[in-house]
This record gives C-alpha cells, sequence and structure tokens, in this order.
C-alpha cells in the first residue's frame, strides 16, 4: 500500500511549524532600547574592571627595585700563581705527625730516597718490606699532590730536596709479668716531613 500523501504534506507542514516556534522564542527576549543601554553600559563596566585588573600589577612591579639597580655579587679573586725564579725554585713540603712508629725504623727507609726524584722514590718504596715505607709513600704522593694543585707543576719532573723522621711523643702503657711485677711497655711515635723541589 503506497504511502498517503496527506501524511506527507502533514509533515511538510509540521517543519516549518517548529522553526516558528524557536523564532518565537528567540523574538520573546527584550529587544527594548533600554535593554541594550543596560547591555553596552555592562561590557563597558567589564572593560573599565579588567583595565583595573591589568594596572594593579604594573603598579607593584613599579614599587619593585630593578634588576638593573642591585649591586652585583662580587665574584671571587682568581688564585694568582707566581711564576718562580730558577735560581730560587719553590720548595713544596707535606708533613705527617704522630705517626705510630720509631724514628729509627723510619729513617732506615728515608735513607734510601734521599735525593732521587719521585718516580725513582715511588719504586723504593714500593719494594721496600717495611710497614713504615706505606707512611712515606702517602707522604710522597701528599708533597706531590700539593705541588700540582697549589703551584701547577708537574708531578714527575719533582726530586726529593729533603726528608726527615723526628722523635714524637711516647705511649707509656704495662704488662703484667711474672710474680705480681709490672714491665712498661714504650709506644713510640714519629713525625714524618719531606720537601720537594723540581728538578734542575
Amino acid at each position: 500500500m503506497a504511502d498517503d500523501p496527506k501524511k506527507e504534506e502533514a509533515e511538510v507542514e509540521e517543519k516549518p511549524k517548529r522553526r516558528l516556534r524557536r523564532s518565537k522564542a528567540e523574538t520573546d527576549a527584550p529587544t527594548t532600547e533600554a535593554a541594550t543601554d543596560e547591555a553596552v553600559e555592562a561590557a563597558e563596566g567589564s572593560d573599565e574592571v579588567a583595565e583595573a585588573a591589568e594596572e594593579k600589577p604594573a603598579a607593584k612591579s613599579k614599587a619593585k627595585p630593578k634588576a638593573k639597580d642591585e649591586p652585583k655579587a662580587e665574584e671571587a679573586p682568581k688564585k694568582v700563581i707566581p711564576a718562580f725564579d730558577p735560581e730560587n725554585p719553590p720548595v713544596i713540603k707535606a708533613h705527617a705527625r704522630y705517626v705510630r712508629t720509631s724514628a729509627r725504623k723510619a729513617r732506615l727507609v728515608c735513607d734510601h730516597i734521599r735525593g732521587h726524584s719521585v718516580t725513582e722514590a715511588r719504586m723504593i718504596l714500593a719494594h721496600t718490606p717495611r710497614d713504615v715505607a706505606n707512611d712515606w709513600q702517602k707522604l710522597l704522593e701528599s708533597a706531590v699532590a700539593n705541588a700540582e694543585h697549589n703551584l701547577e707543576l708537574d708531578g714527575e719532573n719533582l726530586r726529593i730536596l729533603s726528608v726527615q723522621a723526628d722523635e714524637g711523643p711516647t705511649l707509656k702503657r704495662f704488662r703484667p709479668r711474672a710474680m705480681g711485677r709490672a714491665s712498661a711497655i714504650h709506644k713510640r711515635t714519629s713525625h714524618l716531613s719531606i720537601s720537594l723541589t723540581p728538578k734542575e
């Protein structure tokens, strides 16, 4: 059965009605001159508020001192390394105090490295079978580090100018012996020092 032409006409007629209803709702809004004036005033008021809000931070920024006016932080002075005179070469020293060994034992090792270059002294100390040789080796490396850091010298181009071991304070201890006696134990210490200078 074919569709009724009347129903189709009714549907066509309903669509414009809906459109008319929507346009009627839009026309119900106030369109008087007073309403338009109020809307214009409200828009102008919102512009004034926005301008005032923009001015407030600007006023605050003006109150703050400018970064250019602030004094600059003083830079730390650069380390100046003096150039040494070949006739009076610099002497780099290092000390080790209160080393727990006797000065006599320390002197037996330091006599082997006196006057040698740093590389030779390292080899001698590495093959010396005494415990105090480790203390001398640490002291030698400390003196080389002082020369490289403080005067920017080449550590391999140094020689040992002087080396000495002085007596330090003796620690006195006691141990029990036979028949209620006590015998003293002297734990000796020493102060080690070393001086380096550039090779000629």
